[in-house]
This record gives structure tokens, C-alpha cells and sequence, in this order.
């Protein structure tokens, strides 16, 4: 048997998505932060990887010479996973900046695109919040932060009981209120007014999808400064609150939870902005500018049944579910300004989000993408795709992670935290994570645009206590 037949065995074609992945203006990694209450294992983590890896076609496959395919090969777990030998004496002061240290300095060492495009990182180093932390790097042509969240579950157990799955929560989209049980007539009259509502909201975001792609870019605000630069070194760090404090306020409001973190994140930016422009940490006086132009980026997960999925379910034939990029992503004008009433970022929120919840916009994205990457190559869907996304300013997902503590190897898992780098933007990412009963805020950075992320991570838990202290007090009121 020769070389090729060895490592080449067989051939599938890279979806229309992940060849966009890979273009160089979109070329990205993901990348995970998982923190462990005990010392990583590096033997166990070797030999789950070499009884399992070859189960997954993603991973077990690199990239044709020309993107076009995923060639599946033999792998070498060895070459896949680094456990670096640390000095104790780099460590015994301060164990979290000699992480944050080397997850920066990954964001320097590209992936091997001769061999499948992920490595793993064991730090056995204690931090503020972990004993030992695992770094998980894939390529974003893999899969997007849905599917690698549902193959990092599918890897754990429950820590309650360390035979047992995980709890695989059903999450399925809200049935449109024109669809629910009513009578004849009165469903008639709201099937029309729906639908027209739904063609006005998307020919609406369309303009404005396309003012943005053209001309209409964000303010030169010091989120933004040095944005132009290529600068390929970026900085990630967390923060965690309570998920208990997000569900109060969402029920207390009548909204949705991604409502709540998008209110908070609006709220925090406007206070770090405001601290910014005076020249200080805080500041109760208004130094913001007028007419701040802000938008943010959110992804808009295209499948019929959200969150965590069972990964068999996501790799079967013609799955509702599917593995992969099904993703698309909508505009969301950020206010940028001071409230005395921290509710009201909140019901602006709401109010907008309502709206683009009722809009065709993101499928017929993704649609229009997938056409034109198939008829005209991904070099024309980059230019398509990088020009509306460079015109923006934040980034902002929310992902739902496993509903319970679980352990991987019986190593309990103390946090997760997501993130993206590589090409594109250099503008803000922020990442929220809900895991058990905790959420966690994980944030990417240029260290020469922010160089005080932790006192933006102060800001979003400001932010939330302002609105819990609101609520509270119109409660008593």
C-alpha cells in the first residue's frame, strides 16, 4: 500500500460554509477554555482520543489542497495534543496570567492544514478558578460553537452519577403566534397580518443590511481604534455570574434570555465608553458623544431544534439538526448611552429583538450565501460576507452549555469558555456560556484597542446588579 493509500481513503466535499471558513478575510479558529477542579490526566486524554477520534469525519480529515474536500487520514493523537512542561517557580505567583499568556501566544501558531485542523492543550496549572485548564483549538470550517458544544457534552458525564449521559435538554423555536390553536376567523386575520408584518420587517432589515455592507459604518469610537491594523494577537478572558440572576430579571421582563444578556452587554458597553471618554474608571458625568453609530453582530442558529444535540443525531443523513455551519446572523443597532433607568435599555432591547425575531432575513441570508458560493466560488461570497462584518463593531453570541455538572474522565469541569480568532475585525467578541447554574462571560480582545478587559468584565456585572437593584426597587414600589 502506498503513502497516498494510507492517509487518503476517501474524499467529501467541504459544505458551501466551511469553504467560506477558510477564505483569508474570514479564516478563523474556535477556541475553548475548559477549567478542571482537579489535575488533567494526559494518559486518559490520550487514550479516549484514540478509541474515538476516528468516529468523527471532521476530525479526522484535512482539507484538500484547493478546499474544495475533506480527505480523511490516519491520525496521530500525539500530534494532536501538547502538555508543555512548566516550571513551578513561572506559576506559583500567578497561575491564571501564565495561561492567559499561552492562550494568547496560540493565537500566533496557525494550524497544521497538512493534518486535521485541532490540537488539544493540557495546563496543569492552578488558576483563580481551576485547578488545571484544558484549551481545545479547531478550525471554524469544522463546525460552528452549536456543534463542538454538543461533541463536548456527548464526551462528558454527569458528576452526580459518572456512568450517566448528560441531560440532553429539548429546546425547540417558539411556534409563530399565527400557527397556535384559534378560531377560524381569528386565525385568518392574524395568519395576514403576520405574514404582512413578516415581509415589511425583512425588507426593512434587508435595507438595512445593505446600507451596512456598503456604506454605513460604525463610529470611530475606542472600541474601534486601531481596527485597520493587522495586530494577529488577541487576549481572552471570563468572568462568571449567576444563570439564576439572568432568569429573574428574563421572567420578571416577559423576554428572553438572549434579551437579557443583550440589555446587559448594551448597558456595560455604555459605561465602559462613558469611563473612556472621561479619561477615568468610572464616571457618574456624561461623557459620551452624540449620535454613537454601534452595531453588533449576532449569529442566528438556523436549525429547527436549538441547543445541545446528540451528535449522532447531528451526523445522520439529511438531519434537522446537521453538524456543521448552520448559522447565519443578524444586525442589531446598539444605543450607546447613559440611562438613569437601567430597565430601559432593557425594553429597547426587547422592542428591537421582537422585531428582527419575525424577519425572514437571516435564512434568506444563508441562502443567498450557499447560491453564490456555489455558482460564482467562495472568493465572491467573502467579499459579500467581510464587508458588513468589517463595518461592525461587536460580536455577540450566546450558547447553551451542559445544564449540569459534568466531568470529563472524572475530572469535573469548573468553567467553559468560548471564543473565536484569526482573520477579519479586530473588534470586541464577547461570548456568553451558560453551564449548570452559572454564566459564563468570555470576551476577546485587541489588547492594543481594550487594554483594560477587566475592567469591561466589571462593567457587565455592574451592569447586571443596576438591573436586579431596578427591579427590585419597582417591585417594592
Amino acid at each position: 500500500m502506498t503513502i497516498k493509500e494510507n492517509v487518503e481513503e476517501e474524499e467529501a466535499p467541504l459544505s458551501p460554509m466551511a469553504r467560506l471558513m477558510q477564505m483569508p478575510n474570514i479564516d478563523s479558529c474556535i477556541i475553548a477554555m475548559i477549567g478542571f477542579k482537579t489535575k488533567i490526566n494526559l494518559d486518559l486524554i490520550l487514550d479516549d482520543l484514540k478509541h474515538n477520534v476516528s468516529k468523527h469525519p471532521r476530525f479526522c480529515s484535512k482539507p484538500s489542497d484547493d478546499g474544495a474536500t475533506w480527505i480523511k487520514t490516519k491520525v496521530n493523537v500525539e500530534d494532536h495534543v501538547y502538555a508543555p512542561e512548566i516550571d513551578p517557580q513561572e506559576t506559583n505567583e500567578d497561575g491564571q496570567a501564565f495561561v492567559d499568556d499561552y492562550i494568547s501566544g496560540l493565537t500566533m501558531i496557525p494550524l497544521d492544514r497538512s493534518r486535521p485542523m485541532w490540537d488539544i492543550h493540557i495546563l496543569n496549572v492552578k488558576t483563580s478558578d481551576a485547578e488545571a485548564v484544558g484549551v481545545v483549538r479547531c478550525h471554524h470550517s469544522l463546525g460552528d460553537g452549536v456543534s463542538l458544544m454538543s461533541l463536548l457534552v456527548a464526551c462528558t458525564r454527569k458528576t452526580s452519577d459518572p456512568e450517566a449521559f448528560p441531560t440532553i435538554p429539548t429546546i425547540k423555536r417558539r411556534e409563530p403566534y399565527h400557527l397556535r390553536n384559534e378560531g377560524n376567523f381569528l386565525r385568518s386575520m392574524f395568519v395576514i397580518h403576520s405574514y404582512v408584518i413578516l415581509i415589511w420587517n425583512t425588507i426593512v432589515d434587508f435595507i438595512q443590511r445593505l446600507a451596512c455592507g456598503l456604506f454605513l459604518k460604525d463610529t470611530e469610537i475606542p472600541l474601534r481604534q486601531g481596527d485597520h491594523i493587522k495586530n494577529n494577537l488577541d487576549r481572552f478572558y471570563h468572568r462568571t455570574v449567576s444563570l439564576d440572576d439572568i432568569r429573574l430579571i428574563k421572567n420578571a421582563m416577559n423576554m428572553t434570555i438572549n434579551d437579557v444578556l443583550l440589555g446587559v452587554t448594551q448597558a456595560a458597553l455604555s459605561r465602559y465608553l462613558n469611563g473612556r471618554y472621561g479619561g477615568t474608571s468610572t464616571s457618574d458625568q456624561n461623557n459620551l458623544p452624540g449620535r454613537i453609530r454601534h452595531g453588533v453582530t449576532i449569529p442566528v442558529n438556523l436549525r429547527q431544534e436549538t441547543g445541545i444535540q446528540p451528535v449522532a443525531n447531528m451526523l445522520a443523513k439529511d438531519s434537522q439538526c446537521r453538524w456543521g455551519n448552520y448559522v447565519s446572523s443578524l444586525h442589531f443597532p446598539m444605543s450607546i448611552s447613559l440611562k438613569t433607568d437601567p430597565l430601559v435599555n432593557l425594553s429597547k432591547t426587547k422592542s428591537i429583538m421582537d422585531r428582527k425575531k419575525h424577519s425572514l432575513l437571516a435564512s434568506l441570508l444563508y441562502s443567498s450565501q450557499e447560491f453564490i458560493i456555489n455558482t460564482f466560488g467562495p472568493k465572491v461570497g467573502e467579499v459579500i460576507v467581510e464587508r458588513p462584518r468589517s463595518n461592525t463593531t461587536t460580536f455577540v453570541s450566546n450558547i447553551v452549555g451542559p445544564v449540569e455538572d459534568v466531568s470529563l474522565h472524572g475530572n469535573q469541569i469548573a468553567y467553559i469558555a468560548l471564543s473565536c480568532y484569526g482573520n477579519g475585525p479586530k473588534g470586541l467578541l464577547i461570548h456568553f456560556i451558560s453551564y449548570a447554574e452559572k454564566l459564563i462571560i468570555s470576551i476577546r480582545v485587541d489588547p492594543t484597542v481594550i487594554p483594560d478587559p477587566h475592567h469591561l468584565c466589571d462593567e457587565m456585572e455592574e451592569s447586571l446588579k443596576a438591573i436586579k437593584d431596578a427591579l427590585s426597587r419597582r417591585s417594592n414600589h
